[in-house]
């Protein structure tokens, strides 16, 4: 079976922080300072499922899947 390779990217000027994206990725690759800032934390885990792209109210997140 093909291993994905996944680039997540979030446009820091468009997200309001609301935790969605963090909340239901299923593999925790997200997580959010003490500000609510979100970052890709743990890329690898990614398994490229889309809920983060799909759920953002904002449209601030972009995953780019590559097998």
């Amino acid at each position: 079976m093909p291993v994905k390779v996944c680039a997540v990217t979030i446009d820091q000027a468009v997200c309001k922080q609301c935790g969605i994206c963090v909340a239901f990725c299923p593999k925790d690759v997200l997580v959010a300072d003490k500000e609510g800032q979100v970052e890709v934390a743990y890329l690898e885990e990614c398994s490229g499922c889309l809920m983060c792209e799909l759920l953002c109210p904002e449209l601030a997140i972009n995953v780019d899947i590559a097998e």
